[in-house]
């Protein structure tokens, strides 16, 4: 393994479970024994999340890893 993958893999160790956990988090807030909520305001918390795993996959798929922003009429 070269330093940079071992450096990925490193980070990656980390992040990703702190990202699972986060997002499950939010995920306790979909219990309306515990809270009030519109479904505008879920619709929004979702979306916001789906646009940003939409970039996330993008930089993965992306030559260079950067972002290519999608422009569509």
């Amino acid at each position: 393994m070269t330093y940079k993958h071992e450096k990925f893999v490193k980070l990656a160790e980390k992040r990703v479970p702190r990202a699972i956990r986060e997002l499950r988090l939010i995920g306790n807030l979909s219990n309306k024994h515990n809270y009030s909520y519109t479904e505008k305001d879920a619709q929004k918390i979702l979306g916001v999340l789906e646009s940003e795993l939409k970039l996330l996959k993008n930089r993965f798929s992306s030559d260079d890893g950067r972002t290519t922003p999608v422009f569509k009429l």
